[in-house]
C-alpha cells in the first residue's frame, strides 16, 4: 500500500475514532484534511457530503467512501470505508467482551433489561405510528400484512427473510394487476 493511501487511511480512522455527533461533524474534519491536502477541493466535499446524506447509511462511512473514490479511486473507497467503519468495530468488540464479563452482575442485568424494556417501548411506538400512517392511506392489503407477517413469525415460525419477500412478491403482483387493469 502506498504512502497516500496509508495516509488516506490514517485520516479516516483518525476522523472516525474521535469525531462524536454524526456524520455532520466529520465535514470540518474531512476539509482540514483532505481539502488543505489537495486531494478534493471544498465543493467537491460539499458535493459528496450532500450525496452521503442521501444514501442509506451512515452519512460518515458513506462520505468516507465518497471521498475515498474521488482522490483515489475505488482501492480508495476501500481504504476509507474500511478505516471509516474500524474503530466501531473495535469498540463494540471491546464493548462486547465487557458485555460477556459482566452479565452476571446483577446491576448491570438490571440496567441491560430497562434497555431492553425501552427499546421495546420504542419500537411498539414506532409499529403503531407505521400502522396509523397505512391506515390513512386506506389500503386494505398494507393493513392486514403487518398482522399476516406477525402471525407468521411469532406463531408459525417463518423466518423474517421468507416473510420479506413474500410480502415483496405480493405487494408485486398487486402492482402488476393493477397496472394491468389501468
Amino acid at each position: 500500500m502506498s504512502s497516500s493511501y496509508l495516509r488516506l487511511f490514517g485520516y479516516n480512522f483518525f476522523i472516525s475514532t474521535f469525531t462524536f455527533g454524526g456524520g455532520y461533524v466529520t465535514i470540518p474534519m474531512m476539509e482540514k484534511y483532505f481539502v488543505s491536502h489537495g486531494d478534493i477541493t471544498k465543493d467537491e466535499l460539499l458535493d459528496l457530503a450532500t450525496i452521503a446524506q442521501s444514501s442509506p447509511g451512515a452519512i460518515a462511512v458513506n462520505l468516507s467512501v465518497l471521498v475515498g473514490k474521488k482522490a483515489k479511486g475505488l482501492k480508495g473507497a476501500f481504504v476509507s470505508g474500511l478505516a471509516a467503519i474500524m474503530p466501531s468495530f473495535i469498540i463494540l468488540s471491546i464493548v462486547s467482551l465487557a458485555y460477556t464479563a459482566f452479565q452476571n452482575d446483577p446491576t448491570i442485568r438490571a440496567v441491560l433489561q430497562g434497555m431492553e424494556a425501552a427499546v421495546a417501548a420504542i419500537i411498539v411506538d414506532l409499529v403503531i405510528d407505521m400502522y396509523m400512517a397505512l391506515r390513512r392511506e386506506k389500503k386494505v392489503l398494507l393493513m392486514i400484512l403487518p398482522f399476516v407477517a406477525f402471525v407468521a413469525n411469532a406463531f408459525f415460525n417463518v423466518h423474517p427473510l421468507w416473510i420479506l419477500l413474500g410480502t415483496i412478491l405480493i405487494l408485486f403482483i398487486q402492482a402488476k394487476f393493477k397496472g394491468g387493469s389501468q
